[in-house]
């Protein structure tokens, strides 16, 4: 095995999307040649019954997801299962392929262990990925569909882009995520009011039976936040992700002044969002929290706060794979140091 803190300085003397592309060619290629990372994928995917749980009509073996934006056109989703993952999202899609936003856009913070990134939304489009999904669709671990509206789609007919990919998608993945909360597509934050979600929900649950989950951001109020989210899930949201990344630049020392930080920097930004919403909303949905989640004890203050699943990004370029083996085994250390036979036991026990 390679010990990621060797590679680790040679990855950070390339530009970030660089360094990503280089990642996606090396996990891309279980899909072609599978056998030589059985063995990672044994060594690294923990799949101890005290952290399986029952969600969405699949079995999650951890709760350790992989965030939207890292496999943004569904080509390495073997290969995150290798990694350790329990599930992963894919996107965010668009109905129309879009390059994205001008380069460079991706930026690391070494120092706070964050990364700012104004990628645009850039993607293959609904047919390419749509084509891929049906190749793999179902898969061993759940998969995640995370949609958004293209750029040039004027806020007036931002629907039927989500209700295209809706229709197209729903049954090539375990969940679809709706993305409004994204700060890199102009005016897409706008589309966080009632009138949208109302419809939106509306017109979704015409389409499908299939789990439909809010994302939003973390820049909101509490009190936004939580009658946003409650609102969701009155007019049908099955769940709600938070948080996205966040646009408050004062968290870096030497920000720029395009995109969204994520890492480590948000990690108190969006446990405060989340622990509103728990509050009002636990037992009620699925909740999935995201932002800053790097070690078992992070994870773990999140599931006792009342998150079924969690996610991470950013953790991983900055502590590599093993972190994914890591901490799903210091969970079950921590679960069974508290007496619970399973982690359904431990969501929301901060709650109760």
């Amino acid at each position: 095995m390679i010990n990621y803190e060797s590679v680790k300085p040679w990855l950070f003397k390339l530009q970030p999307e660089s360094a990503h592309h280089l990642v996606e060619c090396v996990l891309r290629l279980p899909n072609f040649c599978p056998i030589p990372f059985n063995s990672f994928l044994s060594s690294h995917f923990i799949s101890d019954a005290i952290l399986t749980q029952e969600l969405f009509g699949r079995t999650f073996y951890n709760p350790i997801g992989l965030g939207a934006g890292f496999d943004k056109n569904a080509t390495m989703v073997r290969g995150i299962q290798d990694l350790g993952f329990g599930f992963t999202e894919i996107g965010t899609l668009t109905p129309k392929p879009q390059e994205g936003n001008p380069k460079p856009r991706m930026f690391r913070h070494i120092q706070e262990e964050s990364i700012q990134n104004a990628m645009g939304f850039n993607n293959e489009g609904l047919l390419k990925v749509q084509k891929r999904l049906k190749k793999i669709y179902p898969f061993t671990t759940p998969i995640g569909v995370n949609i958004g509206k293209n750029k040039v789609t004027p806020e007036s007919q931002a629907i039927n882009d989500y209700t295209t990919l809706i229709k197209a998608l729903h049954s090539l993945g375990d969940y679809l995520v709706i993305n409004i909360s994204s700060p890199n597509t102009p005016g897409l934050r706008d589309l966080q009011n009632e009138e949208f979600i109302t419809r939106l929900f509306a017109e979704a649950k015409a389409i499908t039976n299939k789990p439909i989950l809010l994302k939003i951001a973390p820049d909101m109020s509490v009190e936004d936040a939580v009658l946003l989210t409650k609102m969701a899930v009155d007019k049908g949201a099955d769940g709600i992700i938070a948080t996205n990344t966040t646009v408050d630049y004062s968290l870096v020392k030497e920000p720029k002044d395009i995109g969204g930080l994520s890492g480590g920097v948000l990690k108190e930004k969006s446990f405060k969002i989340f622990e509103a919403i728990a509050k009002e909303l636990y037992g009620k949905t699925i909740l999935i929290s995201v932002g800053g989640i790097d070690s078992a004890q992070e994870a773990y203050k999140r599931i006792k706060a009342g998150a079924s699943l969690v996610q991470i990004y950013s953790g991983l370029i900055f502590h590599g794979p093993d972190m994914i083996r890591d901490i799903n085994l210091q969970l079950i250390e921590l679960l069974k140091a508290d007496g619970y036979t399973n982690i359904t036991q431990a969501i929301g026990a901060d709650r109760k």
